[in-house]
């Protein structure tokens, strides 16, 4: 693990809905989302500017893509950048999958990551949230516990550093999550951004890790209307997509497909 919080000058970000930010609405710009590593890049360039160091920012990530997007055009295009910092953060649409392999998944996520450190950049990964309260998800916490572990062996390998959603419970906050149960809250991404930049070792002064406090509880009748609406609206429109073998990201190009300077953005009210 790198010692000693360092400044950055360039930072790519690959991935998929969650990295491209999705349900956390950029008020200055419709069909558009900030998300957790917007808001990073963000932090990392205040923290540059501070030291006089020019910063630089691109985010590749498009829904709904595989592994085997993030790791192969994706980050075939970082790599052209020459960034000196990019986070890789797939398989979370491959863990759904029936027939997926944790042990195929660490392999590509290893081979990735040794691309990117023989350039000298750093990595930054990400864990899973646990699903131990996501409903349908929860009988896939087995494979996403494996899949953690795999994370945090290549980053011992490798001398990467490990965004650890697994160990925040707060996430677990149903109040933190969208209308999908899918993608974090524009206060989730904020959360999630916080997260990030004290495992690259800058200290917060937010207590991003404090839960919210406890919430009224829902009757039967209202966690019922809630799932019925839940599957009507989403789960449902996934599952055709799946059938018909199409994605939420078909025809979408990365929000920022080039490494650029970043500007302050403003929260949607009442986010």
């Amino acid at each position: 693990m790198p010692t000693g919080p360092r400044v950055w000058s360039s930072y790519v970000a690959l991935g998929d809905s969650f990295t491209e930010g999705l349900c956390d609405p950029d008020p200055e710009t419709p069909d558009r989302f900030i998300g957790w590593a917007d808001r990073l890049a963000e932090s990392l360039s205040d923290l540059a500017h501070m030291e006089r160091v020019t910063f630089r920012y691109a985010n590749l990530a498009v829904r709904g893509r595989l592994l085997s997007d993030v790791v192969g055009p994706q980050l075939d295009r970082a790599l052209a950048m020459s960034p000196d910092l990019v986070s890789i953060i797939g398989g979370g649409n491959d863990l759904l999958r029936p027939s997926v392999d944790t042990n195929t998944l660490m392999e590509t996520i290893e081979n990735a990551v040794v691309r990117v450190r023989q350039t000298g950049a750093d990595v930054l990964l990400a864990t899973p949230v646990d699903p131990q309260e996501a409903g349908l998800l929860k009988p896939l916490r087995g494979r996403h516990a494996v899949h953690t572990a795999n994370l945090f062996t290549i980053a011992q390998r490798h001398g990467c550093y490990v965004l650890n959603l697994w160990g925040v419970p707060a996430l677990r906050d149903w109040r933190l999550w969208a209308d999908d149960r899918i993608h974090l809250t524009a206060e989730g991404h904020r959360r999630v951004a916080l997260a990030a930049l004290t495992s690259l070792g800058h200290a917060s002064e937010d207590d991003w890790s404090t839960p919210l406090p406890p919430a009224d509880g829902a009757t039967r009748r209202q966690e019922l209307r809630a799932h019925a609406a839940w599957a009507r609206e989403h789960l449902a429109p996934w599952v055709q997509r799946r059938m018909r073998g199409l994605s939420s990201g078909d025809q979408l190009e990365p929000k920022r497909p080039e490494l650029t300077p970043m500007s302050p953005f403003q929260d949607a009210p009442g986010a």
